[in-house]
């Protein structure tokens, strides 16, 4: 759905999902394609007849170097026997590296269909079991990555076209080289004579566009299309016996061919291809040392995807220990503001909510980090904000959303939830709430591959025989690495290379209330114009204020009120059994609270990827200055192995998890975790682009 789109009425909605028929031994058959999603003889043994056996998994997983990354695409996500299969055959064959299995599906099942088709499968419980619990609550458009220890399946949900175009590091020709990342693929979906669109030309092609050279293919059908269109993109197609009633399938091996050298003229006329600024040519090396700048949980986060690669972290910290700064209030909401509209931050803050519920809960559940996952409520205290939420549950419900990702509350309802009187209706959100940011850095960073080095303040950053050196105020070298990661929020602005990005520091205050009886029994986080938390060591957490004019890191005593005045307003039950009076009366001198600044960007996106150079962006696309539709053919100009997150606002708790997957692919050279769209959303050299094309730099 693009940004212009509306969300489809709910009558058309409801195409967007699967439309199962169950035979009478419970077989699901596709009511829309009029076709079984597995054979009714044996659907497992089918997978491995058809797609594992003939694709040599077993050996190729053994032959994998440690921390190696294997990427297995599929076209048809079905009922997710495919995967399953793959997942049982990799956790036998290895133990060292990384599986990144891609699918696509236009019309998903939910939660209950697929348990239900895949309960048979005894020799696949556990597997099921893991599947059906990490899988979403809400199939939205889009990508969502679910993390399996050493296997992560990222679902597409959507057009399969789309999802592969989703795939390429860029579409311009001149850089086609760079999309080759997928070894091998299933080609699976119903019949290409019942499912045309599944096996059209602009599919196939964009298949042999991400292929490595020796990728294999394996297929159920023998279409002849098929197999001259796979022929022609320089697939080497054999024909094998076909499983069960099925005559014949295919395999095969891709052969990347010889391709002559296109001089691409650069010129202000309009160009098909838009100008790749986005594109950074990684250098895919073996290098594993990564030092990261900052301790939020930004840092953690990254820290951690990257330890779980293989890579050897420090983590670099001016302050005594980690989570001094934007990430040191005592309690932090899991929280993200959603909209109906399908525009790059809402779309964002929904994959990002999604992933970090469950990375969150993977760490509750080991008992790791001080939270309670009890809720977040968001309430409506205006008819425009009752009115924006119906819009988003109408949006929502096209996609299956289920009771456990949010719910439309009364105040009624909504006051049994709180466990204290409301007067507004509000959305609620069961499996998200509040954590403590500094444990949750902790945790993360206890890793045998993660070093904490703490009171050490970085000055200067150089580049130095290939390698980042990190330098203190007297410019001693203190440490040095292969890659270097900068993600110590507004501080980024002291270095040379990222000091024009930019980041604009924001104040927040939030103030500390004693717990009562009666305010004991709040049961849920409550958002409005502010927040207030459930009670953690006897005491409420309550703010934040939002300050762009302030910088001072003092506690301001009409902050202290703001805060109290907001929940007033909001909650007057909530506010009254604080026992404090009414708010124009108490006196907030003595009132505790913690001041921290926040960083963020123009559009309120993260900045997250590798830094560029400001002078020579300019120079390379300054033609966009004259037409934004320029023919340039060049890539982004970025500092080699120089990476930043940075930017995340009061979202860190929420955006960190996926953003730091998302950094650690662009590391490896993978394809993103969130399409190429939203990657290229949150790049840091965005504004150096969008600046050009209105004629301001």
């Amino acid at each position: 759905m693009t940004q212009t789109q509306k969300p489809d009425t709910k009558t058309h909605a409801q195409n967007l999902l699967a439309d199962i028929r169950w035979e009478e031994d419970q077989h699901p058959i596709c009511q829309r394609f009029d076709d079984y999603y597995f054979s009714s003889d044996n659907g497992l043994e089918e997978t491995q007849h058809n797609f594992i056996r003939p694709s040599q998994l077993e050996t190729r997983f053994k032959q994998l170097d440690k921390n190696e990354v294997f990427r297995l695409a599929e076209t048809g996500f079905g009922t997710g026997l495919n995967f399953l299969a793959t997942w049982q055959l990799w956790q036998q064959s290895n133990n060292n590296s990384k599986l990144e299995f891609y699918s696509f599906e236009k019309y998903p099942l939910n939660r209950q269909q697929l348990s239900k088709a895949l309960e048979q499968w005894s020799s696949l419980s556990a597997e099921v079991k893991q599947l059906c619990e990490a899988y979403p609550s809400l199939t939205s458009p889009g990508w969502h990555r679910l993390e399996f220890h050493s296997v992560c399946l990222n679902l597409f949900i959507g057009d399969v076209a789309a999802g592969l175009k989703d795939l390429y590091h860029s579409q311009h020709p001149r850089f086609a080289q760079y999309n080759r990342k997928i070894n091998a693929w299933f080609l699976d979906g119903f019949a290409p004579a019942k499912n045309p669109d599944m096996w059209r030309a602009e599919v196939l092609q964009s298949i042999a566009e991400l292929s490595m050279d020796g990728a294999s293919l394996a297929t159920f059908t023998a279409a002849s299309a098929v197999r001259k269109g796979l022929i022609a993109l320089g697939f080497d197609m054999q024909k094998g016996s076909g499983y069960g009633l099925k005559r014949e399938m295919m395999s095969g091996t891709f052969h990347e061919s010889e391709v002559e050298q296109q001089h691409w003229q650069e010129s202000a006329h309009n160009c098909p291809h838009e100008a790749p600024w986005a594109l950074a040519l990684v250098n895919n090396t073996l290098n594993k040392q990564v030092n990261i700048i900052g301790g939020g949980i930004a840092a953690s986060c990254t820290a951690r995807a990257l330890a779980e690669a293989g890579y050897l972290v420090r983590i670099i910290e001016r302050h005594h220990a980690l989570a001094k700064e934007g990430s040191g209030n005592p309690q932090g909401v899991l929280y993200a503001k959603l909209s109906h509209r399908a525009e790059n931050l809402s779309q964002f803050n929904l994959q990002c909510l999604h992933y970090a519920q469950s990375f969150y809960r993977a760490l509750k559940i080991q008992q790791e980090i001080e939270a309670e996952l009890c809720g977040v409520v968001q309430l409506a205290t205006t008819e425009k904000q009752i009115q924006q939420q119906e819009k988003l549950i109408a949006y929502l419900s096209q996609f299956g959303c289920t009771s456990d990702f949010v719910q439309q509350l009364d105040k009624h309802q909504l006051s049994k939830v709180a466990g204290l009187k409301l007067e507004h209706s509000a959305l609620y959100f069961p499996l998200a709430g509040w954590l403590n940011p500094a444990s949750a850095c902790n945790t993360l960073c206890r890793h045998p591959n993660i070093t904490v080095y703490t009171q050490q303040e970085v000055y200067s950053i150089k580049r130095a025989d290939g390698r980042w050196e990190c330098y203190d105020k007297n410019q001693s070298l203190m440490h040095c690495s292969d890659i270097l990661i900068i993600a110590n929020a507004n501080e980024a602005k002291r270095f040379e290379q990222t000091a024009e990005l930019p980041l604009k520091p924001v104040r927040g205050q939030v103030s500390y209330l004693p717990e009562t009886a009666r305010s004991s029994e709040l049961k849920t986080v409550i958002c409005g114009q502010g927040y207030i938390a459930p009670a953690n060591d006897q005491q409420h957490c309550l703010g934040a204020s939002f300050n762009l004019k302030e910088q001072s890191l003092e506690l301001k005593e009409q902050e202290q009120y703001s805060n109290l005045k907001h929940l007033e307003d909001d909650c007057p039950s909530i506010f009254e059994a604080l026992e404090i009076g009414r708010s124009a009366e108490y006196s907030t001198a003595d009132l505790d609270g913690r001041v921290a600044l926040r960083c963020t960007s123009p559009d309120y996106l993260p900045l997250l990827g590798p830094a560029p150079k400001q002078q020579d962006m300019q120079s390379r696309f300054s033609l966009l200055s004259r037409n934004a539709k320029a023919a340039i053919p060049h890539a982004g100009s970025y500092h080699d192995d120089l990476y930043v997150s940075l930017a995340y606002g009061s979202r860190g708790l929420c955006y960190a998890p996926l953003a730091a997957a998302e950094l650690l692919s662009q590391i490896q050279g993978s394809p993103s975790p969130m399409g190429a769209r939203l990657r290229k959303a949150l790049n840091p050299a965005r504004f150096i682009i969008r600046d050009m094309i209105r004629r301001k730099a």
